[in-house]
């Protein structure tokens, strides 16, 4: 009964990776054998994990990237004219936390979209919000100004 009562708490207080850590721990007997310290330290462990994969999905889908791509998996081959260097620049995502936006161009077929997924999901993975937009739908983005002429 205690154990049931322990499991609705969790899911109450939406402890969720702690609710399923312990449904594991006590599926595998193994873990009977640990120490109390280790085994709550192992479920929180899993809450946190839990969390943090929960964010990256939320991050992921709100970006809205149209294609699963991975830094991991760009080829730089000499006609593609990519540098790893800038690659390995925009990777590290200081341009998102420094609230630049990108601009890919290039003709078509050249791997203008999937580099930019693969971007966006590298930004998602480091907890960054990004935002996966075609150049005709950013106006529903950008907030429309009047130009006023500056006086000499």
């Amino acid at each position: 009964m205690l154990l049931e009562q322990t499991l609705k708490h969790l899911s109450e207080l939406k402890l969720t990776g702690m609710r399923l850590a312990l449904q594991q721990q006590l599926e595998q007997p193994k873990t009977h054998q640990l120490s109390f310290e280790e085994r709550i330290g192992l479920i929180v462990d899993y809450e946190k994990t839990y969390r943090y994969n929960r964010k990256i999905e939320r991050l992921i889908k709100a970006a809205n990237l149209r294609q699963q791509a991975c830094i991991e998996d760009i080829h730089y081959t000499p006609a593609r004219g990519l540098k790893k260097e800038d690659i390995s620049s925009l990777a590290s995502c200081i341009w998102v936390r420094e609230a630049f936006n990108l601009t890919l161009t290039g003709p078509t077929g050249t791997g203008k979209s999937w580099i930019a997924c693969a971007l966006g999901h590298q930004a998602c993975r480091q907890g960054l919000s990004v935002l996966y937009t075609m150049l005709g739908s950013l106006s529903n983005y950008v907030s429309h100004a009047s130009m006023v002429p500056m006086p000499n």
